[in-house]
């Protein structure tokens, strides 16, 4: 099995920042796509950022110029640093990876961190 866990969420004044970190751990070959989604009362959960392992990455149209994805492959780590943060981006975040066990690969999320913007 693997296990994602996120940390880094919390209460922050609108135009701050935060870093979020998941940790990757548990029984695999390797990690390829990881990601952050987020979920607000009500809504989907969408994309916000993703990192294939060589290092391209994807953002949401709503985070770019403000988040920043990084990982490092050697801990098995995804970051996202979130700067000017808004009230609309108050949600739950996950984090989610692609890891192989064998020939298989298989999609993991982890339990959420609250990421509220408030003044």
């Amino acid at each position: 099995q693997v296990q994602l866990v996120e940390s880094g969420g919390g209460l922050v004044q609108p135009g701050g920042s935060l870093r979020l970190s998941c940790a990757a751990s548990g029984s695999f070959n390797s990690i390829g796509l990881m990601g952050w989604y987020r979920q607000a009362p009500g809504k989907q959960r969408d994309l916000v950022a993703s990192i294939t392992s060589g290092g391209i990455t994807n953002y949401a149209d709503s985070v770019k110029e403000r988040f920043t994805i990084s990982r490092d492959n050697a801990e098995n780590t995804v970051y996202l640093q979130m700067n000017s943060l808004k009230p609309e981006d108050t949600a739950g975040y996950y984090c989610n990876a692609a890891a192989r066990r064998e020939l298989i690969w298989q999609n993991y999320w982890g339990q959420g961190t609250q990421v509220t913007v408030s003044s």
